[in-house]
Order: C-alpha cells, then structure tokens, then sequence
C-alpha cells in the first residue's frame, strides 16, 4: 500500500480536506451569511462592531463591559472604543455601578433599542431563508450541536 504525501496530491484532492473540515464549513457559512445581513446593519446606519454590541445588549437591561466584549467576541480595551462612540451617538449609555465604582453598566438607550429591534427582525429574516432549505428539526439540531460545542469549548 502507498500512502500519498501532502506534495504528491493534486490540487483537487487537497480541497477535499478544506471541504469537509468543520472549522473551514463554520467559518465560511458565518462569514457569507454575515457578509449578507452586515450590508442591512450598514444601511440601518450601524458599524458591524456597533450592531454586535447592540445585538448582545438587546434582551438585557444592562450588561458590564467586560461580560459585554466577552459575548460579542471583542477584546475589552477595543469594546471601551465602540461603547464611547455608541454613547456619542446616542445609541447606549454608560452608567457607573453604585456599590462599586470601577465598574461600569452598558444599556440601549430608547433610540439605541428602536433601532436593534427593527434589525433583530431583519436578523430573524435573514435566518429564516438562510435555513430555508432544511427541515426546522435540522435548522433546530445545527443550533444545538453549535451550542454544545460552544459550551464544551468554554470549559476548557
């Protein structure tokens, strides 16, 4: 038996291990789809990295910076950047915790909440025909399966 080395495949062999390699399937679907629905979050007048935020910030009252950048998938120190230019824009505002100083809330303001939950419904649309094609069982199972990892992945 002769196994075949990565320089003796052909160009054809080697793209069947990008596609079907799970991170590559995840990273490309996210990153179309996303391309998709961010040109919808560009005309509703929000920055990509505003809308992460503000889509995190939809059903909480408040959220602390730094749980903030941790679920939009941000580093803290550019998370403080986007919410200055959002509370310039009137789109959240900061409010400091009353027991302890150093901590500091994040909310939509009425006009920032306006704004998320016309595109959280877009946000919806999109989904729904993205996973138009699968039955609701699959479309339901993919959110698990995601979910599981997700949680697996964060214990370790």
């Amino acid at each position: 038996m002769i196994l075949e080395t990565d320089s003796s495949k052909s160009n054809g062999d080697r793209a069947k291990f990008v596609n079907n390699y799970l991170l590559y399937l995840l990273a490309a679907a996210s990153e179309k789809a996303s391309a998709q629905f961010h040109a919808e979050v560009r005309k509703a007048g929000l920055r990509v990295p505003e809308w992460r935020v503000a889509a995190c910030l939809y059903d909480s009252d408040k959220m602390m910076i730094t749980e903030l950048a941790e679920l939009s998938l941000m580093e803290q120190s550019r998370m403080t950047r986007i919410i200055a230019q959002m509370v310039k824009r009137g789109i959240v505002k900061r409010t400091s915790d009353g027991n302890d100083k150093r901590r500091v809330w994040v909310q939509l303001t009425p006009d920032g909440m306006a704004l998320v939950q016309a595109l959280v419904g877009d946000a919806k649309d999109h989904e729904r025909a993205l996973l138009s094609e699968l039955a609701d069982t699959d479309a339901a199972r993919i959110k698990i399966m995601l979910q599981t990892v997700l949680n697996r992945l964060e214990k370790t």
